[in-house]
């Protein structure tokens, strides 16, 4: 078994942490935020992610888990460091902000002083992995010693455990004119997934970087490809449902993130995208991503239309009563970064309703984000007198909710689906209108 330093312990290098634990491992978990380092020392996620608390808090009473504020003590424990700093969107362009990563090259490599691999795992601009290998060799006592390696992580919030622990495939980008330790180690780390037969994928670092950028374009055109489908469903009567499931059953194309609504949010594939565009534009192929502009816009639209559908089951959003069921961006999860749900909701205040928001997980991120929406204990306060009902957020609770749930509890039996999760004949039968996205 080897040591391990994570370095970071955000939403990606928390999870890291305790997973390479749970596979035997012992790690150093280091971070500069020290509410952050307390919380999980007591075995506290900070975020809600299914199974992860019960994995930390084993690992921490095993030993085999720590986390310290040190650098020094990060180099001297171990010779295998991953970094897993976040790369938000810069402000005011679309290019990611690299300074968190650069900050963690900068504080370790100048503690290295016996051959050591840094392996990445952040979603980063494609040549990041190059430039921080040279940086961290000028600036390391051991020089030439000293790799950089990239090994993308393929997380998706609410299946972080398993997604660790049995990923689809590893992906490990080695330097082609220093091939070094990198691959043997990054073998010896993740041994006993390779022996459940996972692919491992290995790329120079380029190729690395770019399989994270092209895996999330991707998954965004499926979803705004299917919302821009649904705009034409909605204009000639089809419904995009329907459609989906038949489309869906060709294989070349997959039932997989063909859900029509309110599009997608988070702190990935919005953020991701725009970066993936702005390095296009700085390498001089800009034209070859164009099209995720498009995506992008009609992403956005889907916002916008949802307001509209509220406004039109109104009658006038001024002194309307609106109901927002989900605030996280996508269900399983307490994140409402670039949340849909939230900016709806937000954008429905501005227009002059009364919003009243609930979600099983993310209210307190919520009231940090949009302190002047008013906030509920649970579904029906959030229903009580609403002249109309959004469903936002797919959470199983609200997937479950029957039309008599809210008989009395409304004021107006109007419904409108912005994830297409309800069934609209049990709505419609009790007499309330029913709209969903892209559906007749």
């Amino acid at each position: 078994m080897s040591r391990i330093t994570v370095l970071g312990t955000g939403y990606l290098g928390a999870t890291h942490a305790a997973c390479m634990a749970e596979l035997g491992h012992e790690v150093l978990g280091v971070d500069v935020d020290p509410s952050k380092l307390a919380r999980l020392e007591a075995g506290e996620v900070p975020f809600y992610e299914p199974g992860l608390e019960e994995v930390l808090q084993r690992n921490l009473a095993s030993g085999r888990l720590r986390f310290s504020s040190s650098y020094e003590e990060a180099a001297k424990f171990a010779d295998i460091h991953f970094l897993g700093v976040g790369t938000p969107q810069k402000k005011g362009e679309f290019a990611a902000d690299m300074r968190y990563v650069d900050s963690v090259i900068e504080s370790l490599a100048p503690l290295l002083t016996e051959p050591a691999v840094i392996f990445g795992k952040s979603t980063v601009p494609v040549g990041t992995a190059e430039r921080l290998g040279a940086r961290a060799r000028e600036i390391a006592p051991a020089g030439d010693g000293v790799e950089v390696a990239w090994n993308p992580e393929f997380l998706r919030e609410g299946f972080a455990v398993k997604d660790t622990l049995h990923p689809d495939r590893l992906v490990l980008g080695v330097d082609r004119d220093r091939p070094g330790r990198a691959e043997a180690l990054a073998r010896e780390v993740y041994a006993q997934l390779l022996d459940e037969g996972i692919p491992f994928v290995r790329t120079d670092l380029a190729t690395a970087e770019l399989v994270k950028a092209s895996a999330n374009a991707f998954l965004a055109t499926k979803i705004s490809f299917i919302n821009a489908i649904s705009e034409v469903c909605e204009a000639s009567g089809a419904d995009v449902t329907v459609l989906a499931d038949a489309i869906g059953h060709d294989e070349r194309i997959g039932r997989r993130f063909l859900n029509a609504g309110i599009g997608f949010g988070g702190g990935c594939l919005p953020k991701d995208i725009r970066a993936f565009m702005a390095r296009a534009g700085e390498l001089g192929a800009d034209q070859a991503l164009t099209f995720l502009r498009e995506v992008d816009n009609i992403n956005m639209r889907r916002r916008t239309r949802m307001v509209e559908l509220a406004r039109e089951a109104c009658g006038s959003l001024l002194g309307a009563r609106v109901a927002i069921l989900g605030a996280a961006f996508k269900p399983d999860s307490d994140d409402v970064r670039d949340s849909p749900a939230l900016n709806v909701a937000g954008q429905i205040q501005l227009q002059g309703a009364t919003v009243n928001v609930y979600d099983p997980k993310a209210m307190a991120n919520s009231k940090a984000l949009f302190p002047t929406l008013t906030y509920s204990a649970n579904a029906l306060e959030a229903c009580a007198g609403a002249d109309v009902v959004l469903v936002l957020t797919e959470w199983a609770e609200f997937r479950k909710l029957l039309p008599a749930d809210l008989e009395g509890v409304v004021r107006t039996k109007s419904l409108v689906d912005g994830r297409n999760c309800l069934r609209p004949e049990d709505w419609r039968e009790a007499g309330w209108t029913y709209r969903g996205l892209g559906r007749p």
